[in-house]
């Protein structure tokens, strides 16, 4: 806890190389659940009910730099590469067109992603009522 008596949970980017590994480090956090790396379902834990906090909580990200570039458009591309052979053949082409951004280092990263998740959840954010606060270190 901090000094406001808000529950602190401590991910360490030196800890993973890839969104499996950010997802162990996440899921050892939690209480009684595991993440498997799905981004809606990461939604949802910082929903709460799935081993977090109940009231919010700081996420505080240490060696965030280091994860930025794991996380970084090459991991966006492996990742949108598995989306595209399962998703519904409507969405193939704008999965393509990820890829092909992703490729030439344009366009959000996985990390840019899982940070604005994160956000969705706190102050400013769509469901602020969660009351996640990140902390990139």
């Amino acid at each position: 806890m901090n000094e406001d008596g808000r529950v602190v949970l401590v991910v360490d980017g030196a800890n993973f190389g890839e969104l499996a590994g950010f997802a162990a480090e996440f899921s050892r956090l939690l209480c009684h659940y595991e993440w498997s790396g799905n981004l809606d379902a990461f939604s949802d834990i910082l929903r709460g009910g799935f081993g977090t906090p109940d009231g919010g909580f700081i996420l505080r990200w240490l060696n965030s730099d280091t994860s930025r570039a794991a996380l970084g458009h090459e991991a966006t591309m492996e990742r949108l590469e598995g989306i595209l052979r399962t998703c519904h053949p409507s969405n193939r082409d704008s999965v393509r067109a990820r890829i092909a951004r992703a490729r030439r280092g344009e366009g959000p990263t996985l990390f840019d992603e899982i940070v604005d998740i994160i956000r969705e959840h706190g102050p400013g954010g769509e469901e602020a009522e969660d009351e996640v606060v990140l902390e990139l270190a």
